[in-house]
């Protein structure tokens, strides 16, 4: 009887498809076939790169995401702190706020012109003119006499990155109205590059008529030698006067003594009974004329030498403590809703 060999085979011997290292015990207890795990494709190490390759890329990804999503904020905080490094879409780089500046200073000296001295608008308006302008005055004939002023910014159209038309608002005497200038950039600075043109103001907004507010006529009796006192209080700016008037805990500062009250026109108190209302007070002051030039005559009937009076409405907020009112706060008024 022939011996067995109990020499085992090498697994790594040349020839042989096996792969290395060789099965685990599992295999041989739970009878899969070697033929078996053979005919399934090589499931060696390099299964395991793949995994690990597919990981690496998975989390360079989330990294690449992480970062941006974090740098972005930061990005556009940085951009928009500095309002001189950005534009908006519509300001196609034109520098908005500085045309505005310069058409305003423009409008100032093109509106305002005396034949008595022409020259000195001619040596105003050098600044705004392109060097070679010929026409100095700018279409001024010479004639007349213009006098304009309350200018503001009212609006801008830009053509382009260098061009833009700016529209000053103005009045002249009783008479508003706009100036379009046509303003050209290079870069460093501005010109007027065209005649500018005068347009209408819109006319005033039509006001729709309200019905007259309900009143409490009993509390508006109640109130107003309360009211007159507080106004005088007031005016005076006393604050020893003005506590007799004001609720605990409130200090409200006067005028000290720019104004005096002539009268109060009128009280109007709105029903209810609740400890605390919103009133409104309208008010004569008395204005010191300051600044008038002297006549060579002084009368006591000149209209210039005597006091002027503006009537102003007033909302109070005024609240009971015990049997009495205090005023509590002091706004303009306001129109009631329609």
């Amino acid at each position: 009887m022939a011996r067995r060999s109990n020499v085992q085979q090498d697994p790594r011997i040349a020839g042989d498809p096996e792969p290395y290292p060789p099965e685990g015990p599992d295999e041989v207890t739970t009878g899969r076939s070697v033929s078996a795990r053979r005919g399934g494709g090589w499931s060696g190490g390099g299964g395991r790169w793949l995994v690990w390759i597919g990981r690496v890329v998975l989390w360079a990804l989330i990294i690449v995401i992480v970062v941006n999503g974090v740098r972005a904020p930061f990005e556009r905080l940085s951009q928009g702190g500095d309002p001189t490094t950005t534009s908006s879409p519509s300001d196609l780089g034109f520098p908005v706020t500085e045309a505005s500046a310069f058409a305003n200073q423009f409008a100032a000296v093109y509106m305002n012109y005396d034949a008595a001295n022409p020259q000195q608008r001619a040596e105003r308006l050098k600044s705004f003119l392109p060097e070679d302008e010929d026409d100095k005055q700018f279409g001024w004939n010479g004639y007349g006499r213009m006098s304009a002023g309350a200018f503001q910014f009212a609006g801008i159209s830009v053509i382009d990155a260098h061009n833009a038309r700016v529209t000053v608002s103005y009045q002249s005497g009783s008479r508003r109205g706009l100036l379009s200038v046509p303003v050209y950039y290079d870069g460093t600075g501005f010109v007027v590059s065209e005649k500018p043109a005068l347009l209408p103001e819109a006319a005033p907004a039509g006001l729709p008529p309200i019905s007259d507010p309900d009143r409490d006529s009993a509390a508006e009796a109640e109130l107003r030698p309360q009211l007159e006192g507080f106004f005088k209080a007031y005016a005076a700016g006393n604050q020893v006067d003005l506590q007799r008037y004001v609720a605990n805990g409130v200090t409200i500062e006067g005028f000290d003594g720019e104004f005096t009250l002539t009268q109060l026109k009128d009280v109007i108190v709105p029903p209810g009974e609740a400890n605390s209302r919103d009133v409104t007070a309208v008010v004569v002051w008395e204005v010191a004329s300051g600044g008038a030039a002297p006549t060579q005559t002084p009368s006591i009937d000149d209209p210039t030498r005597q006091p002027g009076g503006l009537e102003q409405a007033y909302r109070l907020t005024i609240e009971k403590q015990g049997d009495k009112w205090f005023v509590r706060d002091v706004q303009g008024a306001k129109r009631p809703a329609g």
